[in-house]
């Protein structure tokens, strides 16, 4: 029998904290595309809201991810605006276009780039402008938890890395592939295995 996580009582306001604070669509849109455009060696200059389709038709349809980002865009602002099955239907959307699945709780803030898909998000997390997510990462929660990582601004998050459990990954850190978060991560850093610990620290 398949068991469902089910938010405590106690925890179920958070839910909408977490809503009230999702950033506007067109705002988040238009910082996710701008740093996709960046990554992708996209110098063009978009102007106004029919560049910004025109931006996001392209990076929608030259890589892997984007369109998937999109539609979790659009899930949050369904959610914040208390918009019925929209929020669903556009979360299975993201998983056929890319396996990309960011739950409910959580909080990404405008300006994170995935290259490609495979990227799970869950619990009462929180990811900063800047974040690079490699594929096939997990940011999730560990058993008994519902908060799970709280992901610093410009942090970058290697193929394969796992991040669990409610710990901070500071600010420009770098996590390497396949390594595994369970401790926080001062801001700067490089960790790398499993338990992920300090390879190097940034100057």
């Amino acid at each position: 029998m398949r068991r469902t996580l089910r938010v405590p009582p106690t925890d179920r306001p958070r839910l909408a904290d977490v809503r009230a604070r999702q950033p506007g669509l067109v705002e988040a849109v238009r910082a996710d595309a701008r740093l996709a455009s960046e990554r992708e060696g996209d110098r063009r200059a978009y102007r106004g809201r029919w560049g910004l389709v025109r931006q996001v038709a392209f990076l929608a349809w030259t890589t892997d991810a984007f369109g998937a980002l999109v539609l979790y865009r659009v899930k949050a602002a369904a959610l914040r605006a208390g918009v019925p099955v929209v929020p669903r239907l556009a979360h299975r959307l993201a998983m056929s276009w890319a396996q990309v699945s960011i739950g409910n709780p959580v909080l990404v803030h405008p300006g994170i780039y995935l290259p490609h898909g495979g990227v799970v998000i869950d619990g009462f997390a929180e990811i900063h402008p800047g974040v690079r997510i490699r594929p096939f990462v997990t940011i999730g929660l560990v058993d008994g938890e519902f908060t799970g990582p709280t992901i610093g601004p410009d942090v970058r998050i290697g193929t394969g890395a796992k991040v669990l459990g409610p710990v901070v990954v500071g600010a420009g850190a770098n996590v390497g592939a396949n390594a595994v978060v369970i401790r926080d991560v001062a801001p700067g850093a490089v960790v790398g295995g499993v338990p992920a610990r300090p390879l190097t620290s940034s100057p």
